[in-house]
């Protein structure tokens, strides 16, 4: 039931920190992955880890006038997908909230969130076509909670506020798009990541590893790879009775 040998997968932001590690695993996994990311990147990836199944592709989902003739292309190319997965996000980063302008607010809304919706909407309805499939897009804890200012010290800014609320919103899309395309076979469901620093960061800063650890019952942060099995869960049968749910890889963070 978690067999993906005969299913072609897609995934958005794939050579990224969480996306590399689950490009590699589905490229053992699957008939085909087709991986899209900034210039280079995918690229980069599949000749790095000498990945044999996967096809790199460039894409700026931000260019959202241009995204549905992308997603034309590449289907004519690679054929429809069964399972997709997106992991892409903006964000303002480490601008503080009293700094924050209007624009910059409403840009991971423009940019990401609407490529969630286009990316969903128009690959379900070729998907609806060819026996349905399965969509998982990536929410965040962030999303459902807010950051703790207690564990960013200055000169840290917490997690910004367009980075959390536009993951609500996903989280939201996601549960709305499972609604609609329930009755054609097409699932929505999405992972929420808890804390998963990268490894430059964890280097940086052992002491803010330390505050982020301890937010967990399990007493520690994400591993690269811990995002993998429940995203293959989601994209196999093994999950052919779930939709519309957001799954908290969070290490306990969001229980307590």
């Amino acid at each position: 039931m978690f067999d993906l040998k005969e299913k072609d997968v897609w995934i958005f932001g794939g050579a990224g920190y969480l996306g590399s590690a689950l490009t590699g695993a589905l490229d053992g996994l699957c008939r085909k992955v087709v991986c899209v990311d900034l210039a280079g990147k995918a690229e980069s990836l599949v000749r790095e880890k000498s990945l044999q199944q996967t096809r790199p592709y460039t894409f700026d989902l931000s260019r959202i006038a241009e995204l549905e003739p992308f997603l034309d292309q590449t289907m004519a190319t690679e054929g429809v997908p069964a399972g997709v997965v997106n992991l892409t996000y903006v964000s303002s980063g480490g601008t503080p909230m009293k700094d924050l302008s209007p624009e910059n607010f409403q840009k991971p809304f423009d940019d990401s969130v609407t490529s969630y919706f286009v990316i969903g909407r128009h690959l379900a309805e070729k998907m609806k076509a060819h026996d349905g499939g399965s969509i998982v897009n990536f929410s965040s804890m962030y999303g459902h909670i807010s950051p703790d200012p207690g564990i960013y010290p200055s000169p840290m800014v917490p997690n910004p506020i367009d980075y959390g609320a536009s993951k609500a919103a996903i989280s939201h899309l996601t549960r709305y798009m499972a609604v609609h395309y329930g009755r054609d076979g097409v699932r929505f469901n999405a992972v929420a990541p808890g804390p998963f620093p990268h490894p430059c960061l964890q280097e940086a800063d052992p002491d803010f590893i330390k505050a982020l650890s301890e937010k967990t019952p399990m007493g520690r942060v994400g591993r690269q790879s811990e995002t993998v099995g429940p995203t293959v869960f989601l994209l196999s049968d093994a999950a052919s009775y779930m939709t519309g749910q957001v799954l908290a890889v969070d290490g306990g963070w969001t229980v307590w």
